[in-house]
């Protein structure tokens, strides 16, 4: 989102740009008119060249793998996300497995895991089994989805890490076919880099180039254009805070998992990373923790579930970057407030510019709350995980306003989601304040995503006391300024907070406030100035895309054209 500043301290101006519609049909003319060329002699001719004897070097790849998903590997099928692929009948040739999946097979991030669950004895012969008859399928052919830039440049990095596992074979014409691909894919990477279809495929495109310059011989010319490819690319996807322009902790984590790589690269070639890629994977890292809670864990935000403590401390590690998380982003757009162990992360940005993200969500204005090991109130997520446990039509829904612990109006999102899945209009302008006050934080937050159907700004207060045991909220719908007031307007709203499945909630004073119980017998008393709450279901997706069934606070009333506001108190007893 471009940004301004007002001219008043503390007083942070966000704008959407206008606009935003994704790719244009003539965009996407053009990125299905360039696929189509992969197919054609003459590109087959340009990718065709000189085979290397060897790489250059071996990187080492700093993450580790899946254990669970490499254990599967070895019984005989592949797992991601609930979803199982038997190994003896798999056709890499028409994968019918969701998009996520089929990324994981094409990009290879599988050897990972692999080897994360067996000895090199153990590993090679599977690898090389399904090296070989992804080879069969893909080798030849230039097509679409297997040969797309970030697939390609995924494959570089995957395939040099672990080329002890697919390299190992004295079999010539094995080594030969493996060999040829990585310079084959190296050439269609010079020619397709940046015409990748996203942000992100761009910036592991180009990191792919670069790769290939240092792995394969003769490579000065090729790092020279790739390093300046992959400045480019890091300007376009990063925010200057360091934060992803998709706001999608996933494509964070990808992006620091990815540069980690990169920069393993040089050093295998005993080479200087440019100073770009250094600043940005040390810039990348404060953004992602500041979506951490108490136990280190991350919160469900723009598409992703609640990844595990465990799981991003390995992310951090591998970046070998050290920083406190951020805490006032202006890109990045997530306020984060540390109060004695409780942690407060709000979206308070607008939402991510629709071609940057596939996945996006209307949750401006929505909170999260931890307290020690244990989440409060939670947004749903997981609407970036479609697997087995999450279909589509699911998934659709987790990108709602509904799904996340904001204020919804008239049962209408704030930002739109159009059919196709672009985000649409909405929220355009987003006013946020935040000052430290006496014994507590408190920020001000408002939106007009409700300004252009209601006339209505959605404004929100938070304010959490320094010890974190108590965080006041206000909820206001405001008229908007200078514009001509509906009288008959009438329209409901439906404040929601939903419950992490840790908490166990009961309503007390005859549906005037709630008692939620933790689970290590700490209890938390909730209370509204709003009409009566209400429990309802809800869910909550966890890391691995598992949906838990859990419950929300729903305040529902009516509001008009003068507005309303609605108080309420969430607070430790005891």
């Amino acid at each position: 989102a471009a940004e301004e500043e007002t001219e008043s301290a503390g007083r942070d101006l966000m704008v959407r740009p206008d606009g935003d519609k994704g790719h244009s049909l003539a965009e996407r003319l053009s990125i299905l008119y360039h696929r189509m060329t992969w197919r054609m002699p003459l590109h087959r001719l340009r990718i065709t060249g000189k085979m290397p004897l060897r790489l250059l070097g071996a990187p080492v790849d700093p993450m580790p793998g899946n254990r669970t998903q490499g254990m599967a590997i070895r019984a005989g099928h592949f797992l991601h996300r609930g979803v199982q692929l038997d190994l003896s009948n798999i056709d890499f040739a028409n994968l019918t497995v969701p998009p996520a999946f089929a990324d994981y097979l094409h990009q290879f991030g599988w050897l990972r895991d692999l080897e994360a669950a067996a000895t090199r004895d153990q590993a090679v012969p599977i690898a090389e089994s399904l090296v070989c008859r992804w080879l069969d399928a893909h080798g030849e052919a230039i097509r679409d989805p297997a040969w797309l830039p970030e697939h390609c440049g995924w494959r570089m990095l995957n395939w040099a890490a672990h080329s002890p596992i697919i390299l190992s074979s004295s079999d010539p014409v094995y080594r030969s076919r493996i060999l040829s691909h990585f310079a084959r894919n190296a050439r269609h990477l010079d020619r397709t880099a940046d015409k990748a279809s996203s942000a992100k495929g761009r910036l592991v495109a180009w990191s792919g180039v670069v790769a290939a310059s240092m792995l394969l011989p003769e490579g000065r010319s090729r790092r020279i254009v790739g390093e300046a490819g992959l400045e480019k690319s890091l300007l376009e996807f990063f925010f200057e805070d360091g934060g992803s322009v998709s706001r999608s902790p996933d494509a964070q984590i990808e992006a620091i998992i990815l540069l980690s790589m990169l920069a393993g690269v040089y050093a295998a070639a005993e080479e200087s990373a440019p100073s770009a890629l250094i600043t940005a994977l040390s810039t990348a890292v404060p953004p992602l923790t500041g979506l951490t809670h108490y136990d280190g864990s991350l919160g469900n935000w723009q598409g992703s579930g609640a990844i595990a403590g465990e799981y991003i401390a390995q992310v951090i590690e591998t970046s070998g970057v050290r920083a406190r998380p951020l805490r006032q982003p202006r890109g990045w757009g997530y306020q984060r407030v540390a109060s004695g162990q409780s942690v407060l992360i709000v979206d308070a940005a607008p939402p991510p510019i629709s071609r940057m993200t596939s996945a996006g969500c209307a949750s401006t204005l929505a909170f999260e709350l931890s307290h020690g090991p244990h989440r409060i109130i939670v947004n749903c997520g997981g609407a970036a995980m479609v697997g087995a446990t999450i279909p589509a039509d699911l998934a659709r829904g987790l990108r709602t306003t509904a799904a996340h612990s904001t204020l919804c109006l008239d049962d209408r999102n704030s930002t739109s989601i159009l059919a196709n899945g672009n985000l649409g209009r909405g929220v355009n302008q987003v006013e946020m304040i935040r000052r430290e006050i006496e014994n507590a934080t408190r920020l001000e937050i408002s939106h007009d995503g409700y300004a252009r159907r209601y006339g209505l700004i959605h404004k929100r207060l938070l304010m959490l006391r320094t010890d974190g045991l108590e965080l006041r909220g206000e909820d206001m719908l405001l008229p908007e300024e200078g514009r001509r007031r509906n009288r008959k307007l009438s329209v409901e709203f439906c404040l929601r907070f939903h419950l992490s499945p840790d908490a166990r909630a009961e309503l007390v004073s005859e549906g005037r406030g709630v008692v939620l119980r933790m689970p290590d017998n700490s209890m938390w008393q909730f209370r509204s100035t709003g009409a009566v709450i209400t429990l309802e279901d809800s869910v909550w997706i966890d890391g691995e895309g598992r949906p838990h069934p859990t419950q929300q606070m729903a305040i529902t009333d009516r509001v008009g054209s003068g507005g309303g506001s609605t108080g309420w108190l969430l607070k430790k007893m005891g």
